[in-house]
C-alpha cells in the first residue's frame, strides 16, 4: 500500500464504525421493549366502578360472593341472605305483655302524668266489735284526704261505743303540707266526741313514714283555758304473706291540765296497743282478727279506779279494713 491509499482508508473508517453499529442494532429482541407499565402518575384515576370493571379483576375468584351481581352500578346490586339467617317463626311470642292490656294514649288518664292533679281516698282502717273485760262495743278508725302530693285536705277519726251509745272519740281535720319526702307537716283543728263535755283544739303535727317503713303520727294540740294535750301513733304493716298481713300498733295520750269532767288528769292518760291479722281479699277489701288493749296510768288510773272503772282493758277484736 502507498502512503496514498493508506490516507484514503484512514479518511472511510468513521462511516464504516457508523454502519457496523446500526447492523448490530437490527439483531436486537424488541418485544422486551412493551413489558414496562406506564409510570402510575400519568394515569388518571379510576372511579370505584371503574375499578370493579377494572380487568384487573379478571384473575379474582368471585364464586365466593354468592348473591351479588357485577353490574356497572349500585341500583342493581343483589344483597344475599345475612349471616345467620332469618329468626325462626316460633321464636318470639306473639303476646309479649304479659298479659298487660296495651295502652291507649287516648285513654290515657293524664293525671297520672301530672302530680299536681288532685285525687282522693277514704281508708277505713278499723270497723270492728269488740268483746272485752270492760264490756262489749264496737270501734272504729278512719282518715281520707283529698288533695295532690304537696297539699292535701286530711279528715281523721277514732272513737268507740257500747250500750248504743258513744263513749270516747274525735274528729279532726287538718291541712297537709309535704316537707319531705315520706313526711307532711298538719295543722288543723280537733273536736272531742263522745261522752263528757265536747272540747275543741287546735292542732298542729307530722305524719310520715320512718326508717324501717313505720308509719308515725305525732300532733300537739291547744284548746280553751290553757288544756294542752299530745298524741303519739306507731304503726308498721308485716307482710306474712302478699295477702296475709300482721299489723301492731301502739298510742300513747297525755294532757297537760287536769279534764275532770272527761276522767283525765294531766300527764300520760293512757297508752294503747293492738295486733290485728287481716287477710286482703282484695287491696281495698281486708277482713281482720286480733287483739287490744288500753292501759290507763297516772292520775288517770286513779281517777278511773277511783270511779271502779278497770284500769286495763283486753279486748278480742273482729272487723273489716276497707279503701274507697
Amino acid at each position: 500500500m502507498t502512503w496514498r491509499a493508506a490516507l484514503v482508508a484512514l479518511a472511510m473508517m468513521p462511516g464504516i464504525v457508523a454502519a457496523q453499529s446500526m447492523k448490530d442494532m437490527q439483531g436486537m429482541d424488541q418485544s422486551t421493549m412493551h413489558d414496562d407499565p406506564p409510570p402510575a402518575a400519568s394515569a388518571p384515576a379510576a372511579s370505584p366502578a371503574d375499578q370493579h370493571d377494572s380487568p384487573d379483576h379478571a384473575g379474582h375468584d368471585m364464586s365466593g360472593m354468592a348473591g351479588m351481581g357485577h353490574t356497572s352500578n349500585n341500583a342493581g346490586m343483589e344483597m344475599g341472605p345475612m349471616q345467620g339467617g332469618k329468626a325462626p317463626a316460633d321464636a318470639r311470642s306473639g303476646d309479649w305483655s304479659d298479659g298487660v292490656a296495651p295502652m291507649s294514649a287516648h285513654d290515657m288518664r293524664m293525671m297520672d302524668m301530672d302530680d299536681t292533679s288532685s285525687t282522693g281516698m277514704l281508708l277505713i282502717d278499723n270497723l270492728e266489735a269488740y268483746a272485752g273485760q270492760g264490756g262489749h262495743g264496737q270501734s272504729w278508725e278512719a282518715e281520707g284526704w283529698y288533695g295532690n302530693d304537696r297539699d292535701k285536705l286530711w279528715v281523721r277519726s277514732e272513737g268507740d261505743r257500747s250500750d248504743g251509745r258513744p263513749q270516747d272519740g274525735d274528729v279532726e281535720v287538718l291541712w297537709s303540707h309535704a316537707v319531705a319526702t315520706f313526711w307532711d307537716t298538719q295543722l288543723g283543728v280537733r273536736r272531742d266526741i263522745g261522752a263528757g263535755p265536747k272540747r275543741n283544739w287546735a292542732a298542729f303535727g307530722v305524719q310520715g313514714l320512718a326508717p324501717y317503713w313505720f308509719e308515725v303520727e305525732a300532733t300537739a294540740y291547744a284548746g280553751q283555758g290553757g288544756r294542752t294535750a299530745a298524741r303519739v301513733r306507731v304503726e308498721y304493716e308485716l307482710l306474712l304473706t302478699q295477702r296475709l298481713i300482721l299489723q301492731p300498733e301502739i298510742e300513747l295520750n297525755a294532757y297537760g291540765k287536769n279534764d275532770i269532767a272527761r276522767g283525765i288528769r294531766s300527764g300520760i292518760s293512757s297508752v294503747d296497743g293492738g295486733l290485728r291479722l287481716r287477710y286482703e281479699i282484695r287491696r281495698s277489701v281486708a277482713p281482720y282478727v286480733g287483739v287490744a288493749w288500753e292501759h290507763l296510768t297516772g292520775g288517770t288510773a286513779d281517777l278511773a279506779s277511783g270511779r271502779g272503772q278497770r284500769i286495763t282493758d283486753r279486748r278480742w277484736v273482729a272487723g273489716v279494713r276497707l279503701w274507697f
